[in-house]
């Protein structure tokens, strides 16, 4: 099996590791997850997913983060964000935002990282901003934040992996906490179906 860097857990989906799953799975010491990659990963649609099965709070940084007419905060106002909503007791936040990303990997006990090829987020992004332009995710963003095409941000998707992947690998390797790291949907979705049985079990048996 393939090593995963700083320590880092791949999850595969062959069905000799399904029990290796089930052991991570059956850990309930997940208080205060992260959950990362690059834009266009499905950080938003897993994080929804593990906060239903888990009952942890949800907390979309997106919506947090961009105010009307996409204007950003200023560093240091995002920063005393950011610190308030990490400080919760528990939650699953998703969104990298590498420069407060240290900040709440010190509150954090688990980091899922959806580390996929360009490929992936590109068409992901394509995707999503042909069926919502103009419209608001969901909860995902605060209103006047409306979908829109942005030329700069799928460069920056484009360009993540060569300019960017390293530097959060770095920021991450420091972390004391369980680490998994899913390199393809598949072995993400594996994991998410795994946590749904698990949760109909429990309530079967209860």
């Amino acid at each position: 099996m393939k090593r995963a860097p700083f320590g880092a857990l791949f999850v595969p989906t062959t069905f000799f590791n399904r029990v290796f799953q089930k052991l991570i799975i059956e850990d309930r010491s997940m208080k205060r997850v992260l959950v990362v990659g690059c834009a266009g990963a499905g950080k938003s649609t897993v994080a929804k997913e593990l906060a239903e099965i888990t009952g942890l709070p949800l907390i979309h940084l997106d919506r947090h983060y961009w105010l009307p007419g996409w204007e950003e905060p200023s560093r240091d106002a995002w920063r005393v964000v950011v610190e308030s909503l990490s400080a919760q007791p528990e939650w699953i936040m998703d969104g990298t935002y590498s420069g407060t990303l240290q900040q709440r990997l010190a509150r954090a006990d688990t980091i899922i990282h959806l580390d996929y090829p360009t490929w992936c987020y590109l068409w992901r992004v394509i995707l999503r901003t042909a069926r919502g332009l103009g419209e608001i995710r969901g909860n995902e963003l605060g209103p006047g934040c409306p979908e829109r095409f942005d030329w700069q941000f799928l460069r920056y998707v484009i360009r993540y992996r060569r300019d960017h992947r390293e530097r959060d690998l770095a920021r991450m390797s420091g972390f004391s906490g369980k680490v998994y790291r899913f390199t393809t949907p598949s072995a993400l979705a594996s994991f998410v179906k795994l946590q749904r049985e698990r949760l109909c079990s429990g309530k079967r048996s209860a």
